[in-house]
Protein backbone atom coordinates (compact mmCIF):
# COMPACT_ATOMS: atom_id res chain seq x y z
CA UNK A 1 0.00 0.00 0.00
CA UNK A 2 3.15 2.70 0.84
CA UNK A 3 5.04 1.62 -2.65
CA UNK A 4 1.07 2.46 -4.63
CA UNK A 5 0.88 5.54 -2.83
CA UNK A 6 4.95 6.39 -3.38
CA UNK A 7 3.96 5.86 -7.24
CA UNK A 8 1.56 7.93 -7.29
CA UNK A 9 3.43 10.97 -6.00
CA UNK A 10 5.97 9.83 -8.59
CA UNK A 11 3.53 10.36 -11.10
CA UNK A 12 2.27 13.93 -10.03
CA UNK A 13 5.61 15.08 -9.56
CA UNK A 14 6.22 14.37 -13.62
CA UNK A 15 5.44 17.46 -15.26
CA UNK A 16 3.21 17.03 -18.08
CA UNK A 17 4.80 18.00 -21.65
CA UNK A 18 1.52 17.82 -23.80
CA UNK A 19 -0.45 21.00 -23.20
CA UNK A 20 3.10 23.02 -23.84
CA UNK A 21 3.63 21.39 -26.75
CA UNK A 22 0.40 22.02 -27.94
CA UNK A 23 0.46 25.40 -27.08
CA UNK A 24 4.11 25.74 -28.77
CA UNK A 25 2.08 24.46 -32.24
CA UNK A 26 -0.26 26.50 -32.07
CA UNK A 27 2.13 29.67 -31.22
CA UNK A 28 4.04 28.58 -34.27
CA UNK A 29 1.45 28.07 -36.84
CA UNK A 30 -0.33 31.25 -35.51
CA UNK A 31 3.30 32.97 -36.34
CA UNK A 32 3.45 31.16 -39.52
CA UNK A 33 -0.11 31.94 -40.69
CA UNK A 34 0.60 35.36 -39.53
CA UNK A 35 3.73 36.37 -41.51
CA UNK A 36 2.28 34.44 -44.67
CA UNK A 37 -0.56 36.59 -44.53
CA UNK A 38 1.15 39.73 -44.02
CA UNK A 39 3.84 38.98 -47.01
CA UNK A 40 0.26 38.05 -48.80
CA UNK A 41 -0.91 42.04 -47.83
CA UNK A 42 1.83 43.36 -48.84
CA UNK A 43 1.78 41.95 -52.80
CA UNK A 44 -2.26 42.13 -52.73
CA UNK A 45 -5.22 44.28 -52.25
CA UNK A 46 -8.64 42.12 -51.85
CA UNK A 47 -12.14 43.27 -51.85
CA UNK A 48 -15.17 41.09 -51.58
CA UNK A 49 -17.25 44.37 -52.30
CA UNK A 50 -17.42 43.33 -55.86
CA UNK A 51 -20.05 42.13 -58.17
CA UNK A 52 -20.45 41.23 -62.11
CA UNK A 53 -21.33 44.00 -64.39
CA UNK A 54 -22.78 43.69 -67.85
CA UNK A 55 -23.43 46.21 -70.60
CA UNK A 56 -27.76 46.61 -70.38
CA UNK A 57 -29.13 48.51 -73.60
CA UNK A 58 -32.86 49.58 -72.81
CA UNK A 59 -35.75 48.93 -75.79
CA UNK A 60 -37.49 52.14 -75.84
CA UNK A 61 -40.71 53.07 -78.15
CA UNK A 62 -39.99 55.30 -79.89
CA UNK A 63 -43.14 56.10 -81.44
CA UNK A 64 -46.82 55.54 -79.62
CA UNK A 65 -49.21 52.96 -80.56
CA UNK A 66 -51.16 49.33 -79.86
CA UNK A 67 -48.60 46.59 -80.45
CA UNK A 68 -49.66 44.13 -83.22
CA UNK A 69 -46.81 42.10 -82.75
CA UNK A 70 -43.93 40.02 -80.43
CA UNK A 71 -41.80 37.84 -81.81
CA UNK A 72 -39.49 37.22 -78.54
CA UNK A 73 -39.62 35.80 -75.28
CA UNK A 74 -38.13 36.90 -71.99
CA UNK A 75 -34.49 35.34 -71.35
CA UNK A 76 -34.13 34.66 -74.97
CA UNK A 77 -31.19 35.01 -76.79
CA UNK A 78 -31.39 37.54 -80.11
CA UNK A 79 -29.49 39.22 -83.06
CA UNK A 80 -28.72 42.66 -83.50
CA UNK A 81 -31.07 44.04 -85.99
CA UNK A 82 -33.94 41.48 -85.49
CA UNK A 83 -37.13 42.37 -85.21
CA UNK A 84 -38.46 42.26 -81.91
CA UNK A 85 -41.93 43.91 -81.64
CA UNK A 86 -44.64 45.70 -84.38
CA UNK A 87 -46.63 48.64 -83.30
CA UNK A 88 -49.67 48.87 -85.53
CA UNK A 89 -48.49 51.49 -88.26
CA UNK A 90 -52.09 52.11 -90.42
CA UNK A 91 -52.22 55.78 -88.99
CA UNK A 92 -48.36 56.33 -89.65
CA UNK A 93 -49.14 54.87 -93.06
CA UNK A 94 -52.25 57.52 -93.74
CA UNK A 95 -49.95 59.81 -92.38
CA UNK A 96 -46.95 59.57 -95.13
CA UNK A 97 -49.96 59.36 -97.75
CA UNK A 98 -51.00 62.84 -96.53
CA UNK A 99 -47.63 63.89 -96.35
CA UNK A 100 -47.15 62.55 -99.95
CA UNK A 101 -49.98 64.11 -101.79
CA UNK A 102 -49.12 67.39 -99.80
CA UNK A 103 -45.49 67.18 -101.50
CA UNK A 104 -47.14 66.50 -104.64
CA UNK A 105 -49.82 69.90 -104.77
CA UNK A 106 -46.11 72.07 -104.20
CA UNK A 107 -44.35 70.13 -106.72
CA UNK A 108 -47.71 71.59 -108.96
CA UNK A 109 -47.24 74.73 -107.51
CA UNK A 110 -43.67 74.90 -108.68
CA UNK A 111 -45.06 74.07 -111.87
CA UNK A 112 -47.31 76.99 -111.93
CA UNK A 113 -44.81 79.39 -110.67
CA UNK A 114 -42.85 78.10 -113.75
CA UNK A 115 -45.45 78.48 -115.64
CA UNK A 116 -46.21 82.06 -114.83
CA UNK A 117 -42.18 82.65 -115.55
CA UNK A 118 -42.29 82.36 -118.88
CA UNK A 119 -45.43 84.02 -119.19
CA UNK A 120 -44.01 87.41 -117.89
CA UNK A 121 -40.59 86.91 -119.87
CA UNK A 122 -42.80 86.63 -123.05
CA UNK A 123 -44.68 90.09 -121.68
CA UNK A 124 -41.36 92.03 -120.62
CA UNK A 125 -40.38 90.47 -124.46
CA UNK A 126 -43.19 91.96 -125.87
CA UNK A 127 -43.39 95.36 -123.40
CA UNK A 128 -39.07 95.74 -124.86
CA UNK A 129 -40.43 95.47 -128.31
CA UNK A 130 -43.32 98.12 -128.01
CA UNK A 131 -40.63 100.30 -126.31
CA UNK A 132 -38.24 100.19 -129.40
CA UNK A 133 -41.00 100.90 -131.55
CA UNK A 134 -42.06 104.10 -129.77
CA UNK A 135 -38.78 105.07 -129.90
CA UNK A 136 -38.24 104.86 -133.20
CA UNK A 137 -41.95 106.82 -133.97
CA UNK A 138 -40.90 109.19 -131.36
CA UNK A 139 -37.39 109.67 -133.57
CA UNK A 140 -39.27 109.98 -136.93
CA UNK A 141 -41.64 112.64 -135.15
CA UNK A 142 -38.79 114.46 -134.18
CA UNK A 143 -36.89 114.99 -137.17
CA UNK A 144 -40.78 115.45 -138.67
CA UNK A 145 -41.69 118.72 -136.35
CA UNK A 146 -37.93 119.77 -137.22
CA UNK A 147 -39.05 119.81 -140.57
CA UNK A 148 -42.00 121.99 -140.30
CA UNK A 149 -40.72 124.24 -137.76
CA UNK A 150 -38.16 125.30 -140.78
CA UNK A 151 -41.21 125.30 -143.53
CA UNK A 152 -43.31 127.43 -141.23
CA UNK A 153 -40.27 129.91 -141.14
CA UNK A 154 -40.62 130.84 -144.44
CA UNK A 155 -44.01 129.98 -145.26
CA UNK A 156 -43.92 126.47 -146.92
CA UNK A 157 -46.71 124.90 -144.72
CA UNK A 158 -49.84 126.44 -143.17
CA UNK A 159 -49.98 126.68 -139.19
CA UNK A 160 -52.43 123.48 -139.36
CA UNK A 161 -49.78 121.45 -140.31
CA UNK A 162 -46.99 122.74 -138.27
CA UNK A 163 -49.42 122.39 -135.22
CA UNK A 164 -50.68 118.57 -136.19
CA UNK A 165 -46.60 117.78 -136.54
CA UNK A 166 -46.09 119.31 -132.99
CA UNK A 167 -48.93 117.25 -131.78
CA UNK A 168 -47.61 114.15 -133.42
CA UNK A 169 -44.67 114.85 -131.62
CA UNK A 170 -46.18 115.19 -127.75
CA UNK A 171 -48.10 111.63 -128.70
CA UNK A 172 -44.88 110.05 -129.95
CA UNK A 173 -43.26 110.86 -126.45
CA UNK A 174 -46.31 109.86 -124.21
CA UNK A 175 -46.46 106.82 -126.16
CA UNK A 176 -42.34 106.00 -125.54
CA UNK A 177 -42.80 107.17 -121.79
CA UNK A 178 -45.76 104.46 -122.13
CA UNK A 179 -44.08 101.51 -123.19
CA UNK A 180 -40.94 101.93 -120.94
CA UNK A 181 -43.15 102.27 -117.72
CA UNK A 182 -44.44 98.83 -119.35
CA UNK A 183 -41.15 97.31 -119.76
CA UNK A 184 -40.48 98.50 -116.18
CA UNK A 185 -42.92 96.84 -114.82
CA UNK A 186 -42.84 93.50 -117.08
CA UNK A 187 -39.19 93.46 -115.37
CA UNK A 188 -40.14 93.47 -111.95
CA UNK A 189 -43.14 91.14 -112.59
CA UNK A 190 -40.75 88.38 -113.63
CA UNK A 191 -38.56 89.40 -110.80
CA UNK A 192 -41.84 89.44 -108.37
CA UNK A 193 -42.57 85.75 -110.33
CA UNK A 194 -39.11 84.46 -109.75
CA UNK A 195 -39.16 85.20 -105.55
CA UNK A 196 -42.85 83.70 -105.68
CA UNK A 197 -41.57 80.55 -107.24
CA UNK A 198 -38.48 80.21 -104.63
CA UNK A 199 -40.86 80.36 -101.62
CA UNK A 200 -42.62 77.50 -103.65
CA UNK A 201 -39.44 75.77 -103.78
CA UNK A 202 -38.91 75.82 -100.29
CA UNK A 203 -42.44 74.60 -99.64
CA UNK A 204 -41.74 71.81 -101.70
CA UNK A 205 -38.20 70.96 -99.49
CA UNK A 206 -40.70 71.54 -96.49
CA UNK A 207 -43.11 68.73 -97.53
CA UNK A 208 -39.92 66.51 -98.72
CA UNK A 209 -39.13 66.86 -95.43
CA UNK A 210 -42.33 65.68 -93.72
CA UNK A 211 -42.23 63.16 -95.80
CA UNK A 212 -39.00 61.81 -94.93
CA UNK A 213 -40.12 62.24 -90.94
CA UNK A 214 -43.36 60.25 -91.91
CA UNK A 215 -40.87 57.60 -93.53
CA UNK A 216 -38.82 58.04 -90.75
CA UNK A 217 -41.72 57.38 -87.55
CA UNK A 218 -43.11 54.34 -89.88
CA UNK A 219 -39.59 52.81 -89.68
CA UNK A 220 -40.19 53.30 -85.83
CA UNK A 221 -43.50 51.10 -85.93
CA UNK A 222 -40.64 48.09 -85.81
CA UNK A 223 -38.52 48.27 -83.01
CA UNK A 224 -35.81 45.84 -83.27
CA UNK A 225 -32.29 44.89 -80.91
CA UNK A 226 -30.34 47.19 -80.42
CA UNK A 227 -27.64 44.95 -79.91
CA UNK A 228 -26.66 40.46 -79.49
CA UNK A 229 -27.39 39.31 -76.70
CA UNK A 230 -30.50 37.95 -74.06
CA UNK A 231 -33.39 40.16 -73.81
CA UNK A 232 -34.68 40.52 -70.27
CA UNK A 233 -37.62 42.12 -68.37
CA UNK A 234 -40.44 41.92 -70.68
CA UNK A 235 -42.96 44.46 -70.08
CA UNK A 236 -44.73 44.57 -73.12
CA UNK A 237 -47.87 42.33 -73.82
CA UNK A 238 -50.09 41.77 -77.44
CA UNK A 239 -52.23 44.62 -77.45
CA UNK A 240 -50.80 47.13 -75.33
CA UNK A 241 -50.87 50.86 -75.81
CA UNK A 242 -47.42 51.81 -75.85
CA UNK A 243 -45.98 55.62 -75.54
CA UNK A 244 -43.11 57.28 -76.86
CA UNK A 245 -39.99 56.98 -74.54
CA UNK A 246 -41.92 54.07 -72.44
CA UNK A 247 -39.46 51.10 -72.02
CA UNK A 248 -40.45 48.04 -73.54
CA UNK A 249 -37.57 45.25 -72.13
CA UNK A 250 -33.64 45.40 -71.74
CA UNK A 251 -31.30 43.49 -73.68
CA UNK A 252 -27.90 42.10 -71.63
CA UNK A 253 -25.24 42.28 -74.18
CA UNK A 254 -23.32 39.50 -75.45
CA UNK A 255 -19.14 39.54 -74.18
CA UNK A 256 -19.79 42.78 -72.08
CA UNK A 257 -19.32 41.50 -68.50
CA UNK A 258 -16.97 42.80 -66.20
CA UNK A 259 -16.13 43.43 -62.56
CA UNK A 260 -16.85 46.39 -60.26
CA UNK A 261 -14.99 46.16 -57.41
CA UNK A 262 -15.24 48.96 -54.68
CA UNK A 263 -12.11 49.17 -52.76
CA UNK A 264 -11.66 51.38 -49.89
CA UNK A 265 -9.87 54.12 -50.40
CA UNK A 266 -6.97 53.82 -48.06
CA UNK A 267 -6.15 50.39 -50.80
CA UNK A 268 -5.98 53.09 -54.30
CA UNK A 269 -2.61 53.54 -53.41
CA UNK A 270 -1.11 50.61 -55.23
CA UNK A 271 -3.70 49.99 -57.52
CA UNK A 272 -2.60 50.47 -61.39
CA UNK A 273 -4.11 50.02 -64.42
CA UNK A 274 -3.43 46.69 -66.19
CA UNK A 275 -2.79 45.07 -62.78
CA UNK A 276 -3.45 41.31 -62.94
CA UNK A 277 -6.46 39.93 -60.67
CA UNK A 278 -8.05 36.99 -59.66
CA UNK A 279 -12.18 36.64 -59.43
CA UNK A 280 -13.33 33.74 -56.87
CA UNK A 281 -17.65 33.80 -57.95
CA UNK A 282 -19.55 32.62 -55.14
CA UNK A 283 -22.17 31.13 -56.92
CA UNK A 284 -18.91 28.80 -59.39
CA UNK A 285 -16.44 28.43 -56.03
CA UNK A 286 -14.46 26.12 -57.86
CA UNK A 287 -14.29 28.87 -60.96
CA UNK A 288 -10.58 29.98 -61.67
CA UNK A 289 -11.22 33.19 -63.17
CA UNK A 290 -8.50 35.87 -63.61
CA UNK A 291 -8.60 39.70 -64.87
CA UNK A 292 -6.93 43.41 -65.23
CA UNK A 293 -7.56 46.33 -63.76
CA UNK A 294 -8.67 48.36 -66.55
CA UNK A 295 -10.12 52.18 -65.03
CA UNK A 296 -11.06 53.83 -61.71
CA UNK A 297 -14.23 55.39 -61.41
CA UNK A 298 -14.18 59.83 -61.22
CA UNK A 299 -15.71 59.99 -58.13
CA UNK A 300 -16.89 57.75 -55.01
CA UNK A 301 -19.77 55.44 -55.38
CA UNK A 302 -21.42 57.77 -52.42
CA UNK A 303 -20.78 61.05 -54.59
CA UNK A 304 -23.42 59.10 -57.06
CA UNK A 305 -26.13 58.22 -54.42
CA UNK A 306 -29.46 59.53 -54.28
CA UNK A 307 -28.58 61.21 -51.25
CA UNK A 308 -24.91 62.36 -51.34
CA UNK A 309 -23.10 62.86 -47.93
CA UNK A 310 -23.11 66.74 -47.04
CA UNK A 311 -20.19 67.47 -44.81
CA UNK A 312 -21.39 71.44 -44.36
CA UNK A 313 -24.54 70.64 -42.04
CA UNK A 314 -21.64 70.48 -39.45
CA UNK A 315 -22.91 66.65 -38.31
CA UNK A 316 -19.42 65.66 -40.18
CA UNK A 317 -18.31 62.16 -39.00
CA UNK A 318 -15.33 60.57 -41.22
CA UNK A 319 -16.41 57.08 -42.81
CA UNK A 320 -13.90 55.68 -45.19
CA UNK A 321 -15.06 56.47 -49.03
CA UNK A 322 -14.90 53.63 -51.64
CA UNK A 323 -13.75 53.77 -54.90
CA UNK A 324 -15.31 51.54 -58.04
CA UNK A 325 -12.80 50.19 -59.68
CA UNK A 326 -13.66 48.14 -63.22
CA UNK A 327 -11.75 44.97 -64.28
CA UNK A 328 -11.63 43.35 -67.09
CA UNK A 329 -12.47 39.50 -67.24
CA UNK A 330 -10.04 37.54 -69.25
CA UNK A 331 -11.64 34.26 -69.85
CA UNK A 332 -13.28 31.96 -72.60
CA UNK A 333 -17.26 32.67 -73.94
CA UNK A 334 -18.47 29.02 -72.84
CA UNK A 335 -16.91 30.69 -69.08
CA UNK A 336 -18.22 33.93 -68.95
CA UNK A 337 -21.76 32.49 -70.50
CA UNK A 338 -22.28 30.72 -66.53
CA UNK A 339 -21.86 34.41 -65.19
CA UNK A 340 -25.06 36.85 -64.60
CA UNK A 341 -24.89 40.53 -64.10
CA UNK A 342 -25.35 41.21 -60.47
CA UNK A 343 -23.30 37.95 -58.85
CA UNK A 344 -21.67 38.88 -55.96
CA UNK A 345 -17.46 37.81 -56.51
CA UNK A 346 -13.99 38.02 -54.54
CA UNK A 347 -11.28 39.67 -56.15
CA UNK A 348 -7.43 40.16 -55.39
CA UNK A 349 -5.27 42.63 -57.24
CA UNK A 350 -1.87 41.79 -57.23
CA UNK A 351 0.21 45.06 -56.55
CA UNK A 352 3.37 43.31 -57.04
CA UNK A 353 4.90 40.81 -59.39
Amino acid sequence: MAQEQEVQQEEKKKPNRVIPIILAIVVIGGLIFGVKEYIYSTKHEDTDDAQIDADISPVVARVGGYVDSIFFEDNQHVEKGQELVKIDDRDYNVKLEQAQAAQQGAGANVGVGESQIYTTQANSASARADVTSARARLEKMQKDYARYANLIKDGSITQQQYDQAKSDLDVARANFQAAQDKYTAAQRQVGTTRNQLKVTSTGVNQRQADVDFAKLQLTYTTIKAPASGITSKKSVQLGQLVQAGQTLFSVVNDNSLYITANFKETQLEHLRNGQKVKVEVDAFPDLDLEGTVYNFSPATGARFSLLPPDNATGNFVKVVQRVPVKIKLNAKKEVLDKLRAGMSVDVSVSIKE
